[in-house]
């Protein structure tokens, strides 16, 4: 009724394994950084499309191919009833060269985007106090026939 009796049986139990440690996993297991990617691309397709969308307008259709794009372009849309937008923000023609003016400067693009119904006076009557301005980048932003 020594010490080794009173331990659960000789040989040092089952504290004791230090020459029996397991080696250290020295590789990268990716899967879950590949299923976290995977989710992460489909939130972004998802969501990507509905960043785009302004102000709701019923382009008019054309034939003309696209127009090279730059990084983050202006876009001023005007809708039927004749009311003025610089990125989904209402401006009112009076307002509207400063706006633009604080947002780009007249090397840069800015896209058009006048309704279908919208009078054909207003839509113009916008690009006349931009290129006055001295933006003379005014690309008019279509949807593709089909």
């Amino acid at each position: 009724m020594g010490m080794g009796a009173a331990g659960g049986g000789g040989g040092g139990g089952g504290r004791r394994r230090r020459g029996r440690r397991k080696a250290v996993m020295s590789e990268i297991n990716i899967t879950p950084m590949v299923d976290v990617m995977l989710v992460l691309l489909i939130i972004f397709m998802v969501a990507a499309p509905m960043m785009t969308a302004g102000v709701p307008v019923d382009l008019p259709q054309s034939a003309a191919a696209d127009m090279p794009s730059q990084t983050q372009p202006i876009t001023v849309a005007v809708t039927p009833e004749g009311a003025i937008f610089v990125d989904e923000t209402p401006v009112d023609e009076a307002n509207l060269v400063t706006t633009v003016a604080g947002l780009a400067t007249p090397e840069d693009r800015i896209f058009l985007r006048g309704d279908t119904t919208a009078n054909y006076g207003s839509v113009m009557r916008v690009m006349g106090l931009l290129s006055a301005a001295g933006y003379s980048k005014i690309g008019l932003v279509t949807e593709r026939e089909q």
